[in-house]
């Protein structure tokens, strides 16, 4: 042994600290959107990243110092969080969602345009007053937002947590109401659901690990401006 003693780690400082930079984007409709403002930010990620086929789940780009990782949406902000990535793209009711702290969104990138929404079997909508509502069983992949909404009302909400065809819920009995995003309302409709109310509107934003932007200011400083660029008209 040679006496020396070797620090512990904080969680994610490792991936923060050490080399290329990493940008967490998510998989589905908002990869399409993302890639001119990518373009115009100067960052071309090898050909086969917007390839929803390919099975390669990191991508090198042309700047050596950053590489893309493409994930699940509601995954981008927990790499990100972590540290496993310092840079992401993230829409706004996962941020609503997971609440993290270690999480800072400096931009609006616009993109990824929807809602996060209350919706209800259209025979059924309007047939009482939600005000008199003590309780509500609610089907939905977001417990938290649904939590408190339904908090802030004075009313307690049973949530079932799905993580997906939740406009099955109020049919098969399983829930009264769902919250979910909705983009165009088409998907409701086809599920005799109509939309009742409106919790938020959505959009995808640029986050950063707060720990990577405190040990690599510059480095974040400047995808951070980049990006701030490629929004200008």
């Amino acid at each position: 042994m040679d006496g020396s003693l070797s620090s512990p780690l904080i969680p994610g400082a490792q991936a923060a600290d050490a080399g290329a930079m990493v940008l967490a984007v998510p998989k589905g409709r908002i990869l399409d959107e993302l890639g001119p403002l990518l373009a115009r930010a100067g960052i071309s990620p090898a050909a086969d990243y917007a390839d929803e086929g390919s099975r390669r789940l990191r991508f090198e780009t042309d700047d050596p110092a950053l590489d893309v990782v493409r994930v699940r949406p509601f995954d981008v902000a927990t790499f990100v969080a972590h540290g496993a990535a310092q840079i992401g793209v993230c829409g706004a009711d996962v941020l609503m969602e997971f609440d993290y702290p270690e999480i800072y969104a400096p931009l609006d990138l616009g993109i990824g345009r929807c809602r996060v929404s209350v919706a209800e079997p259209a025979d059924t909508a309007g047939a009482d007053d939600p005000a008199r509502w003590s309780r509500v069983t609610v089907a939905t992949k977001y417990p938290n937002i649904a939590r408190r909404h339904f908090a802030a009302r004075g009313v307690q909400a049973e949530v079932l947590h799905l993580n997906g065809a939740m406009e099955l819920a109020p049919s098969l009995g399983l829930s009264r109401l769902i919250v979910d995003l909705v983009q165009t309302g088409s998907t409701l409709s086809a599920n005799g659901l109509v939309e009742t109310e409106t919790i938020a509107h959505v959009t995808s934003r640029l986050i950063v690990n707060r720990t990577a932007l405190k040990t690599r200011p510059e480095q974040i400083g400047a995808w951070i401006a980049r990006f701030r660029a490629a929004l200008s008209p």
